[in-house]
């Protein structure tokens, strides 16, 4: 075990479906146990459900125990959706497997913007009786390296885990599975640059036949190097991930750690032919007591809603509204299928839609902190600032979850943008960052934030922090355009301090303020703006000799998102007609006939202003062009 310890470490640091699948005139009973950290819900009853929380919560305090900076501890409900047969699972799990010939899932992690599910079926009959339980809370404890860890090491250190074996005041861990090792013995192995390279698109991973290879091998592999490592004092696989972590390709690090590949499959090939492996024992670690779990009764039209909720996730919509319409119809009032017909009318770009959802969301279940904070994120996109309930439901939104990061990042977002509680609104970033420290975009709002506040420096010191948090190319961008921007902003003020302080300067003058001097140097609107933590994908740049063109009249629905996406339509005669920039940060906006008062922050303050935008044809036939120039006036 202490080859395994410093890698996994290093891990946890760095952080379609038929109509009588939905059938509900003859649902199952359904039941939800709530332990100290998940909730269970099942069709297979409450017993069934108490021993599936109590296995989790062993599991949890296991990797707890072995590794203490695992993400064990989330903000996000973990929960639990066990199907009592194939026909249940099948009704929920991705469309991506339910082809023929895929591979036949026992059970799935599913991460959710605001939750984390775990889908498990109860029917089959492993070696382990828990094996999947086990492999799919391994997932979920070290989703944070799942940006850089190779799906074999990822699926293989799942493997490793699933057969552990929890035996009173022993845990056995590692122990080998006979029929993976069977498997192993009549099948040809993959060969090591061919797994090293699988990707969640690869046959290997979805196919029934190449999938199983694929899952045995990469366990053989892992459990190969730990029990050796282990017998020889190293720490290959740690010494692997850190050439990735430092994005070096899985095949050139492989060779780089382990050394000879050909030698290296020629060694496992001998090894699952031995008559026994190896295994490790710890304690078994303290866990909550079964008699403090919550048994409750589930009616069908909640566990409809949670289920279409999972689809929701796994983008299955179609399914999921479905089910949802049953649902409101036999339960008008449910929270939940309100809440996430809001939440997929959200990414669906359905704004109107979605206002309408949440709102009945809020107003049904003011104890739920997602509807409070979706209701608020949509009630800021409209650019009605001024509107209270928004702030009420993002403290409330805090208050019901504390650990909830995108709260405060929203919250001090919208303070931002009123220009107000600024030292309030840095807090909350800080906070932000807390609970998600791996989050570039919490830190480079607390840098906007701290150049509101005088503190350019202050902000040069942590964007210098986030770049090496960044994920892509695209991040790496961002961090450099607001460096940028803060570098501009000082030089703006000490620019501005300067003349102020010239002999003969009137009062009025000296008591400009900073904002406004660097707003209106070279008539150009501030651009300096709180980045959203949402994604948009890019549209197709303009060719350089595309057609030009100009259009007049009133900006509605302006959306942003990552890394620096600005949509908006245009309002004129009539007609709407959306427009687009790829990087809004190299857009120009002017003011024609008025004086902004202090910055312009396009995300947020160009919602129903009269503007004149200059644009260039595009291969996108949904937009009228990529935006060239923005120029405001009243």
């Amino acid at each position: 075990m202490k080859a395994l310890l410093p890698f996994l470490l290093l891990l946890s640091a760095l952080g379609s479906s038929t109509q009588t699948a939905f059938a509900r005139d003859s649902g199952p009973t359904w039941v939800e146990v709530r332990s100290p950290h998940f909730t269970v819900m099942t069709d297979a009853g409450g017993k069934e459900a108490t021993h599936l929380a109590d296995q989790f919560e062993h599991m949890r305090a296991v990797l707890h125990t072995l590794f203490p900076n695992a993400q064990v501890n989330t903000p996000s409900p973990i929960v639990v959706l066990a199907l009592k047969n194939e026909k249940e699972f099948k009704a929920l799990e991705p469309a991506g497997y339910q082809a023929k010939g895929q591979l036949n899932l026992a059970g799935y992690f599913q991460p959710g913007p605001e939750k984390n599910y775990i889908l498990l079926r109860l029917d089959t009959h492993e070696e382990h009786p828990f094996a999947t339980v086990y492999h799919e809370y391994t997932h979920f404890a070290f989703r944070g390296a799942a940006d850089w860890l190779p799906l074999w090491l990822n699926e293989g250190i799942a493997e490793f885990f699933q057969n552990t074996d929890i035996q009173g005041k022993d845990v056995n861990l590692g122990q080998a599975s006979t029929g993976d090792v069977l498997y192993l013995r009549e099948n040809r192995l993959i060969p090591f640059p061919v797994l090293f390279t699988v990707d969640h698109d690869s046959p290997y991973y979805h196919e029934e036949n190449k999938g199983s290879i694929f899952y045995a091998e990469s366990w053989a592999l892992v459990h190969f190097i730990e029990i050796t490592d282990q017998q020889h004092h190293q720490d290959r696989i740690a010494a692997y991930a850190r050439l990735l972590v430092q994005k070096q390709d899985p095949v050139t690090a492989a060779a780089a750690a382990f050394g000879d590949l050909g030698k290296l499959q020629r060694e496992l090939e001998s090894y699952i032919r031995e008559d026994r492996f190896h295994y490790f024992r710890m304690p078994s670690p303290a866990t909550p007591d079964v008699a403090s779990f919550q048994v409750i009764p589930v009616p069908q039209t909640d566990a409809d809603a949670r289920r279409a909720e999972f689809l929701a996730y796994n983008g299955r919509s179609a399914d999921a509204h479905a089910l949802l319409d049953a649902v409101l119809k036999e339960d008008p009032k449910n929270a939940v299928a309100c809440e996430t017909l809001g939440y997929m009318a959200l990414h669906e770009g359905d704004m109107e839609t979605a206002r309408k959802w949440l709102t009945q969301a809020v107003k049904l279940d003011s104890k739920s902190y997602l509807a409070n904070y979706y209701y608020a994120s949509m009630a800021m996109s409209s650019g009605n600032l001024s509107d209270p309930s928004i702030e009420t439901s993002l403290k409330t939104a805090i208050q019901l979850n504390p650990a909830y990061a995108p709260a405060y990042d929203r919250l001090a977002s919208l303070y931002a943008m009123q220009h107000a509680h600024l030292e309030e609104a840095r807090m909350l970033e800080l906070h932000a960052a807390e609970y998600d420290p791996s989050n570039v975009f919490y830190r480079i709002n607390t840098a906007h934030l701290l150049v509101a506040l005088d503190r350019e420096d202050d902000a040069l010191r942590v964007l210098a922090v986030a770049r090496p948090l960044a994920k892509n190319s695209s991040q790496t961008a961002l961090l450099d355009e607001a460096v940028r921007q803060v570098k501009e902003m000082k030089d703006a003020r000490l620019a501005s301090s300067s003349v102020a302080t010239e002999p003969g300067m009137r009062a009025v003058e000296q008591a400009t303020p900073r904002t406004e001097a660097a707003s209106l140097q070279g008539k150009s609107l501030s651009k300096f703006d709180i980045i959203p933590n949402v994604q948009l994908p890019p549209h197709p740049s303009a060719a350089a000799n595309a057609p030009r063109h100009e259009a007049r009249g009133v900006i509605h629905g302006v959306r942003c998102g990552a890394p620096s996406v600005l949509e908006l339509q245009l309002q004129a005669a009539g007609k709407t007609t959306l427009f687009y920039s790829n990087n809004y940060f190299n857009v120009p906006f002017t003011a024609a006939n008025y004086t902004p008062h202090g910055e312009m922050h396009p995300c947020s303050e160009l919602e129903g202003k009269n503007a004149r935008i200059s644009y260039a044809e595009t291969e996108d036939k949904s937009a009228a062009g990529e935006i060239l120039s923005v120029e405001l006036s009243r």
